[in-house]
Formats: C-alpha cells, structure tokens, sequence
C-alpha cells in the first residue's frame, strides 16, 4: 500500500510538470533546446532568470508620480533607502538609473522628458538616451501626451520595437471618472496623430494592482522575448495572487531546465557549474524564490510599511520555514526525504510514472524535481495568503 501511495506521489509529480509544460511556452522553449542540443542557450535563460537581467525606462517629466511609478516597480516607497527621489538628482537633460535593492541587474531608467521643440528630430533624442538598450519602453503623462512623445513611439515602431507603451499616471486625487475623460483625450490626440489602435494604461503609481497594471504586465509577456518577459515576472513584487500563480509556474520551469542542464533528462551530460544532486543549485533557486515571492523579513516588512499595517500580522502567515530563512540544512533535509520516498518505490514503477521523454531520469533529479516543487508549492502559498491579507485591508 505505501508503495503503491508513493507511486502515485510520483505519477502526480509528473502530470503536475506536463501541465506546466503546456501552461508555459518558456518550458516549451527549453525543452525544445535541449532536444536540438542548443545547451548553451539554456544555460544562458537559467542564469538570466536567476539573476532577473532586465533594463524598463520610464519616460516624461520628473514628479511625485513619476518617481513612485519607479519605485512600485522595484517594491519601494519614497523613504526607502535606494528610493528614486521625486527631485532627480541628475540634470534635467540627463539619465538616471535605479537597480532593485533584491535583483541588482533588474534596473529602472528614468529618462529625461521628450523636449518640446520645434522642430524636433526623435531619432536624435532616442541616440541621447540610448533608447536601444531599454527591453521596454514607458511613455508616461499626467494628462495628454505631447506631440513629440508622440514622434518618438513612432519612430520606435518603424524601427520594429513594440515594447514601447503610452501611459497615464493618476494621482491619488483624481477621480475614476475623469481619469477615464483623460485616458479617452488622450487615446484621441494619439489617433489624430496617427497612431493605429493607439492603446492608453491608466496606471496608479502607489497601487499598481489596480486599472491597468496587471493587464500592462499581460501585453509585456506577449511582446518581450519569453525569457526577458520571465525575468521582469521574478522581478516584479507580488502584488496580485494571479502574479503568485504565474511566478510559482516559471519556478518550476527554471527547476525543470537547471536540472535538465544537470544531465537529469537530458541524455547528453552537461557540465553545469554545480551538479544538481549538489543542494548548493538547490538553495540558489529556492533563495530567488523567497526574494521573488517578497517572503523575506525586509520585504514584507517593507510592505506593512507601504499600506499601513502591523508587519508580525503579515509575518505569522509565513508557515513554510522556507518562506523565513532558506537553509542549505533544510534544503538537504528535504532532498533527503525525497530520496527516501523514492528509495521506497521500486525503479521499475518509477520509470512507470515518468514520461516517455524522461525515462532516463536518474533517481537524483527525480528528488530535487519533488524536493523543489513541493517547496515553491508551500512558499507561492504563504506568498498568497500575504496578498490576499494586504488586498482586504486596502478594501
């Protein structure tokens, strides 16, 4: 009977990750390199989502609104320390950069504002602040876009760029009602400027979940390059339980790939800088996770802060020890366990519940697989019951 309730363990295991293979293109996509044994790209997409290697500029004048944007987007407040002050401290012609104080190479660019001259030359404005280098582009306005800012999102669509985005930073003051006035102005002065289906995102700085955000981030992950798209995802705070549930997947993803590179399913061995059976590879993945899922002592502290609340009433619902303190002991007591569980279930059943493509997986990547699952599951729970805590006391 036990054997046969790890068995099933390890068929649900299995039938999990096939959904997320079909849930996930980025899963497709590496899979689908390792097959045209394209190792080196898939090494490359594991150390980019480790290290969340993104570069979003903002654009338009320098404000309140402005630098909160900044700010929201990197999981601080204006008294945080690394916070993007409402006066830049740069020249008003020149650029600011401001990385996350949790994923260094994730970095927001505040740009100077597009300069109302007549005439104007975008091209020239967008080589001043190398508007190349950016993975997206933030066109932000309090009220209508100008002309000009109009010329640059142009110019940057004829060079085939379409991570370039027009959007509408509402005050705390404004009124639902007129900030949609303002959104249908401005979707007006973009047509008769000849933008075709102009798009406006009407987006509050200090409560990103709200308006439009969440369907911003849905635009991006369908324009960005799969990976790029990802790494802003496990960048990004936690600010929806739809965007716990999208981060747990790419989790999953990224276990499947580094152990995949490790030589677990892949038939081609692979030298990765650590083996996967090292639970070293293991606390990496498992500590970006804590940081992604904003689960660590100064982020959730940092967001009782931010909506006024007690932070020891948002740090109970932390019940995976994981979700505290990622501890290489506990990595290895749950690698361990694992191994035990399967140490349990004869080869033969193991091979039973594996997938065709997988059935020479070695017993150690079918551990990590279970260790590492089972811990982004308990994580992405105390994740979402933190959300869902700040969520109700913000009704």
């Amino acid at each position: 009977m036990l054997c046969l309730l790890q068995y099933i363990n390890i068929l649900c295991l299995f039938t999990e990750m096939s959904d997320v293979f079909r849930g996930l293109n980025l899963l497709e996509t590496l899979k689908e390199s390792i097959e045209h044994n394209k190792l080196s790209d898939v090494k490359d997409a594991v150390e980019d989502l480790l290290i969340s290697r993104i570069n979003l500029a903002v654009i338009g004048d320098r404000g309140d609104e402005k630098a909160t944007f900044i700010n929201s987007l990197r999981g601080l407040s204006s008294g945080d320390d690394g916070a993007a002050p409402s006066q830049s401290p740069v020249a008003p012609e020149e650029v600011a950069g401001y990385p996350s104080p949790k994923h260094p190479d994730f970095r927001m660019w505040d740009l100077p504002p597009v300069p109302s001259t007549s005439p104007f030359e975008p091209e020239g404005y967008m080589d001043r602040v190398k508007f190349a280098r950016y993975n997206a582009v933030f066109i932000t306005f309090n009220q209508a876009p100008q002309p000009n800012s109009v010329a640059v999102f142009l110019e940057a669509r004829s060079q085939q760029r379409q991570t370039v985005y027009f959007i509408l930073l509402a005050s705390e003051k404004a009124t639902e009602k007129n900030l949609e006035e303002e959104r249908k102005a401005s979707l007006e002065v973009l047509t008769s400027q000849g933008v075709a289906l102009p798009k406006v995102y009407l987006v509050r700085p200090s409560t990103l979940e709200k308006f439009d955000f969440p369907g911003l981030l849905e635009d991006m992950g369908r324009d960005l390059p799969e990976i790029r798209a990802h790494a802003l995802l496990l960048a990004l705070p936690t600010l929806t339980s739809t965007l716990v549930t999208l981060k747990k997947e790419a989790f999953k993803a990224l276990v499947w790939a580094a152990a995949s590179l490790s030589g677990g399913v892949s038939a081609i061995p692979v030298p990765f800088v650590a083996s996967m059976v090292d639970s070293s590879v293991a606390v990496r993945i498992l500590s970006k996770a804590q940081l992604s899922l904003c689960l660590d002592d100064e982020s959730v502290e940092r967001l009782a802060r931010q909506r006024g609340m007690e932070p020891t009433g948002l740090k109970v619902l932390r019940t995976c020890v994981l979700s505290v303190e990622v501890t290489k002991g506990e990595v290895k007591k749950r690698l361990a366990a694992a191994e035990k569980d399967l140490a349990a279930v004869s080869s033969k059943l193991v091979e039973m519940a594996m997938p065709r493509h997988a059935r020479s997986a070695s017993r150690s990547f079918t551990a990590m697989l279970q260790a590492l699952n089972g811990a982004i599951d308990e994580m992405a729970a105390d994740a979402e019951k933190i959300v869902a805590a700040v969520i109700k006391e913000g009704k």
